[in-house]
């Protein structure tokens, strides 16, 4: 059943018979709450306290297959395998999230519907946020060390532990809060913890990645990496730090508002609002996935080589180009392959 305090029914109060808990149904009669749907109970002893629209959840999903379809073409056609990875998973997770709040739509009362919805939707974005991560590190490459604040295994390291622990956390928080009994604040908690977790990483990202653009915009051709200087001056790598942070803002308004919406409980005004919820929710990771798929970092960095290129080795030398006609060689010899 639900996992929050209930307002009483305006048809009557719960009631112990038996020693078993039952709920007044619609029509004035009491009824064992398994056996519940939204036509014989009240909605305010549903998972929600609202029906979920049907066509609105339908066409968010519609959306974010869309974008997974498209994902996965680029994120094969430039290998980027480790993007790819976040993307493809962030994607199926929002998809699993919707198919839940439509299966809630015609029945409010299914708890597994709604344990379906709350930890997809909620972890989902996390996986986006890796992937997001991961470029930071290939932009230190591509700017050059004597640019870059951080060596790219540094900004890498940093950012994908503290998206695991965040992951973990809303994992955790979510199934705690999904077995709990009502008024058991714990798993709650616990998730807040890790969205909170994941807000103060973003922010963070946020700042050395403005800080490293902006440091590769004022530098002299002489500390920036050589081999990547033509380059940095294409229109697609240009365009692509503001699909990045319109990418960053929108996940991290969503985070925002999931913090603030936990804060008050299952059984609060803002885990209640559907507008909210379709304004704040849906919207801002579809549009941070539309953004990276419009701007692909395989199309943002030239291609597969371009990408592949711009990494790092965690153990000895990089194996990133040292010069701007090597990089040209490598470039060619991948597009003729």
């Amino acid at each position: 059943m639900a996992l929050f305090e209930r307002n009483v029914s305006p048809v009557g109060p719960p009631q112990i018979i038996n020693g078993s808990y039952f709920i007044p149904a619609n029509n004035g009669s009491y009824i064992n709450p398994d056996y519940c749907t939204n036509k014989i109970c009240p909605l305010v002893y549903g998972e929600l306290r609202y029906v979920p629209s049907f066509a609105g959840n339908l066409a968010y999903l519609l959306i974010f297959a869309a974008c997974l379809l498209a994902q996965v073409v680029l994120g094969l056609l430039f290998r980027t395998w480790g993007f790819l990875f976040g993307m493809l998973f962030g994607c199926l997770l929002e998809i699993a999230g919707y198919v839940g709040r439509l299966l809630l739509h015609s029945n409010d009362f299914d708890f597994n519907y709604f344990v379906i919805y709350l930890v997809c939707i909620t972890i989902a974005p996390a996986f986006l946020s890796a992937s997001i991560y991961l470029i930071l590190s290939r932009l230190a490459v591509i700017c050059g060390s004597r640019v870059a604040r951080f060596s790219p295994k540094t900004y890498t390291i940093t950012f994908v532990c503290c998206d695991i622990l965040s992951l973990a956390l809303q994992a955790t928080g979510g199934g705690l809060a999904a077995t709990s009994k009502t008024g058991d604040r714990t798993g709650i908690n616990i998730m807040i913890s890790g969205l909170a977790l994941q807000v103060a990483s973003l922010t963070m990202f946020a700042a050395l990645a403005a800080d490293l653009l902006w440091a590769a915009r004022k530098a002299s051709p002489r500390t920036t990496n050589p081999a990547f200087r033509c380059f940095r001056r294409s229109t697609m790598f240009r365009l692509f730090p503001y699909a990045l942070a319109l990418a960053t803002i929108t996940i991290y308004i969503r985070c925002c508002y999931r913090v603030a919406e936990l804060e008050h409980g299952f059984g609060g005004s803002l885990a209640n609002n559907q507008p909210l919820f379709m304004v704040f929710e849906g919207p801002m990771i579809f549009v941070a996935i539309l953004a990276l798929t419009a701007f692909h970092p395989g199309l943002a960095f030239g291609g597969k080589e371009g990408w592949r290129s711009a990494n790092w080795a965690w153990k000895g030398e990089s194996d990133s180009p040292s010069s701007e006609s090597e990089l040209v060689e490598v470039m060619a010899k991948g597009s003729a392959a």
